[in-house]
């Protein structure tokens, strides 16, 4: 028998549809994550800097510079930080450095349990900007994640009084509420887009759906005129619609077995069809003549070809079918038309094609001939090959053709259509329908 259609070929183009959509889905869902995301802790990074900022220029600003240089000695200095600013910067400092307006130092301080660390620290310190405004870095120094930070001091008239510097250690409390902060919005955000995007699913696939189903009844419909165009060539030719379905399914099976890829195969099934096209514009005395055709005739005949070819060249979808209707009468020697091509320059549809025309002609009853039995049907196509035909496919379609005979050789005209509307489908939906 010939190779079945697997009943799950009938939902391959859904599964198909399922399988695009999601991983479409879940790239979009990746790239808006990443986006978002890295917005949110753009974002939320921004806001702790400025959070951090904003702290030390709240307390350092309450700093009384004046009081500072009457102080005059770091420890009364330090005393004045500890009476008037709040826990962060009492407890975080490392290093605090105090500046008037001219740039002389007022206080230098270093907190005592720290020493170590502001040292180590000392090389990757650069001069922050003393201006109006507020600037920040961040440093990581023996493990330990540092925030470098400088704010102007406000004078009683509104001026300028000074320069507040400090490197301050960012604890572990404070980390932990830093990833809190952005942990959460972050986490909101991305199942936000999760969410989004489970919702958009159905929409698109039903939307995807509709698409799917109007394709494939264009499709559909295209296949059927290319099958109704063949039958009714054939019909003129004082012929059924019979021949167009065994070579078919014959050529089909053929071109599977010399290993042809899904996209040959269809190329294979519309030239099948559309072989003969070109004898729409052949002169009924010609084309009905019931004896040999005379040389003139025959160049008449001839014709057929070139005309086929500028008949499927207006559609771009028939193209693929030029192969076929182009070569079908070459002969592997060079001896045949319309271009005498020899071997492998013959197009490989073209050549699978010319075998399993010649054997259904053979095999077939016409009303000037009685069919041949299989035995000398395959004796002829085996005794052409290398002269009519291309060799290795006739060794191929020698096993095959006692099994496909069998199979097609005697079927009715209505199961041959079924069986090739199936592997026409197979082929150009992945659905049996």
């Amino acid at each position: 028998m010939l190779r079945g259609i697997s009943a799950t070929h009938a939902n391959t183009d859904m599964t198909d549809l399922h399988r695009t959509l999601l991983q479409r889905l879940l790239l979009a869902w990746l790239l808006v994550s990443l986006v978002a995301g890295g917005a949110v802790y753009y974002l939320e990074r921004a806001r702790f800097n400025d959070a951090i900022v904003g702290l030390v220029a709240e307390h350092a600003t309450r700093l009384d510079v004046a009081q500072l240089v009457r102080d005059g000695a770091a420890d009364a200095a330090y005393q004045s930080l500890l009476s008037q600013t709040r826990e962060f910067i009492a407890n975080n400092y490392v290093l605090i450095d105090i500046r008037d307006r001219e740039g002389r130092q007022i206080a230098g301080l270093v907190h005592p349990q720290r020493r170590s660390l502001e040292q180590a620290a000392r090389p990757e310190l650069t001069a922050l900007p003393h201006d109006r405004g507020s600037h920040m870095r961040i440093l990581n120094v023996k493990g330990e994640r540092l925030i470098h930070v400088g704010v102007p001091l406000p004078a009683r008239d509104g001026g300028q009084a000074g320069y507040f510097e400090g490197l301050f250690l960012l604890d572990e409390a404070t980390r932990a509420a830093f990833q809190t902060q952005i942990r959460r919005p972050l986490v909101a955000v991305l199942l936000a887009v999760l969410g989004t995007t489970l919702v958009l699913y159905p929409v698109i696939l039903a939307l995807n759906r509709s698409v799917l189903r109007a394709s494939r009844e264009i499709l559909k419909g295209n296949l059927e005129m290319a099958s109704v165009l063949g039958a009714a060539i054939a019909k003129r030719d004082s012929d059924t619609g019979d021949h167009n379905y065994r070579v078919t399914l014959y050529a089909l099976r053929l071109g599977e077995a010399a290993g042809l890829d899904d996209t040959g195969l269809r190329g294979l099934i519309l030239g099948a069809f559309l072989h003969d096209v070109g004898k729409i514009g052949i002169p009924d005395p010609v084309l009905l003549k019931p004896g040999r055709l005379d040389a003139a005739e025959f160049e008449i005949m001839r014709r057929h070809v070139g005309l086929g070819e500028e008949i499927i060249a207006k559609s771009d979808w028939l193209r693929p079918a030029r192969d076929v209707v182009a070569g079908h009468h070459e002969k592997f020697d060079g001896s045949g038309y319309p271009l005498g091509l020899k071997g492998e320059a013959i197009p490989l549809n073209a050549r699978i094609f010319a075998i399993v025309d010649v054997f259904d002609a053979l095999t077939s009853r016409r009303p000037y001939k009685d069919p041949l039995s299989l035995e000398a049907s395959l004796e002829i196509i085996r005794s052409g090959g290398g002269t009519h035909f291309d060799p290795s496919l006739v060794e191929r379609f020698l096993e095959l053709a006692a099994e496909l005979h069998a199979d097609i050789g005697g079927r009715a005209p209505d199961a041959l259509s079924v069986m090739l509307r199936r592997q026409a489908l197979r082929l150009f939906l992945g659905a049996e329908d």
